[in-house]
């Protein structure tokens, strides 16, 4: 066999597991979603970290590296759960582009409180994703992916919550 017809044989990727092909489906899929838009909230809150400027500079940065490193934290246990589950992940940039819900922001300038509030906004519109996420994984009884979404949730609000306090009376 040469190298190429090697490496153009399809592999089974499926896992066993004790949830039903529709959990694996539906759980996986909501997985690889929501893992794209973490990817999406990861790499816009590291931009924002490096294109900080102004009076509080110091603290936003930190605030912002922070963060960032929980975000991305999240990634390898959502996606190796995915794995386990039997499904496909995330496979590349431009996969994570044409799945997430979460929107860049390219723009040359932002001001600070513009920042920290699309980033508050974000974090929220994250919490949203991963309760309905735990709905689902509830629904086929799915107790580890749920488990793995109650500590992200109180995660994504603090996050949520420290923004917010950050904002407070700054009209952001």
């Amino acid at each position: 066999m040469n190298p190429t017809s090697k490496s153009r044989r399809a592999y089974d990727l499926k896992t066993p597991t004790g949830l039903g092909a529709d959990a694996t489906r539906d759980i996986g899929a909501a997985a690889t979603v929501l893992l794209a838009d973490v990817f999406t909230l990861y790499l816009k809150t590291k931009n924002f970290h490096w294109h900080m400027s102004g009076q509080h500079f110091r603290d936003y940065h930190r605030l912002l590296d922070d963060q960032s490193a929980e975000i991305l934290a999240m990634t390898d246990p959502l996606a190796e759960r995915a794995r386990t589950l039997g499904a496909c992940t995330i496979r590349s940039i431009g996969d994570i582009s044409r799945q997430r819900r979460l929107k860049d922001n390219d723009a040359d300038f932002v001001h600070p409180h513009e920042m920290l509030a699309e980033l508050r906004e974000d974090n929220a519109t994250l919490v949203a994703s991963m309760r309905s996420m735990h709905d689902l994984c509830d629904e086929y009884g799915d107790v580890a992916t749920a488990s793995l979404m109650e500590n992200w949730i109180d995660e994504g609000e603090k996050r949520v919550w420290f923004l917010f306090e950050t904002l407070r009376g700054s009209n952001g």
